[in-house]
């Protein structure tokens, strides 16, 4: 059974998760910073929010389908 803080985690991760397959980085850094105000260690929401900083700052292409390409190992 998940607790309520877990329940309220996992609204706005899967908030920022929409925001950012819409390409709107500002909502979806909105949504995991949110997340992660609840888990400062959450995982998911730290790497999704560096890409959304890095989105912002450097858009993917018109045709991107939502998937991150690494280019560093």
């Amino acid at each position: 059974m998940l607790s309520d803080e877990k329940k309220e985690l996992l609204k706005y991760y899967e908030q920022g998760l929409v925001a950012y397959k819409q390409r709107k980085w500002d909502d979806a850094e909105v949504a995991f910073v949110s997340a992660l105000k609840i888990d400062p260690q959450d995982g998911p929401s730290n790497l999704y929010l560096g890409r959304v900083k890095e989105y912002s700052k450097n858009p993917p292409p018109n045709d991107w389908d939502g998937v991150f390409v690494m280019t560093e190992k």
